[in-house]
Order: C-alpha cells, then structure tokens, then sequence
C-alpha cells in the first residue's frame, strides 16, 4: 500500500518552517531566504529543506551557519505547532536549481545574438 504522508508532512513543514523563519527568527544571517521545497523520508524521521537567499544574495556559508545555530529553535517550534508525534529533524540545503537555470538561460541568450542573421 503506497501512502502519500511524506508529501503532506512535507507540505505542513514547508508553510510552517516559511513562516517561523519570517517571523519567530531574529538571526539577521537568515533573513531573507526562499523555500524551494521540502521532501521527507518515508520513515518521517528526517525532512530535508532545499533554500535560497531572495535575490540571489548573501553569503552561504553565513546563512547556514546561522540555520545551524537555529535548527533546535526551528525544530522545538516545529514540532509544538505541528503537532506531531515525532518531529523530523531537519537537514538544510543550498538549492543551485535556479543557479543553474538563469545560467543556461543567459547561455542560450548569448547563442541567440551571437547567431548571424539569416539571409
């Protein structure tokens, strides 16, 4: 039997991590961040969370330094707001998605005008 609890765990973390971190976090290093997504394990013991700084902007290893630092905090708030029985710890990641894609995008762009005009 195939459940799809993973994916709605996932869609509760998501909307209540946001806005934790919009509004509970005071950590300055962490302002400012996008969640791309969230996927957790079929065992729900673990969710991983895939971030990106608005505007492309910041220094990385300063933001997840300040997610290290947060993660009991974002966890505890987490966990009493959600409800759960177990509280899924949480694993950040950089998302290099959107990276990649204005990078193709900019590439296919400069194929575009560098091609001479057809006759």
């Amino acid at each position: 039997m195939t459940t799809n609890r993973p994916e709605r765990i996932a869609e509760l973390i998501h909307g209540e991590l946001a806005r934790i971190l919009r509004e509970e976090v005071s950590d300055p290093r962490i302002s400012g961040l996008s969640i791309t997504d969230v996927k957790v394990t079929p065992d729900l013991k673990l969710a991983r969370v895939w971030l990106v700084p608005l505007g492309g902007d910041g220094d990385v290893k300063e933001i997840f330094k300040g997610l290290t630092r947060a993660t009991g905090f974002i966890r505890t708030r987490l966990g009493q707001n959600l409800r759960l029985r177990f509280t899924p710890d949480l694993e950040f990641r950089q998302d290099k998605g959107i990276d990649d894609a204005v990078r193709v995008t900019s590439l296919l762009s400069s194929i575009s005008t560098s091609e001479p005009a057809e006759e």
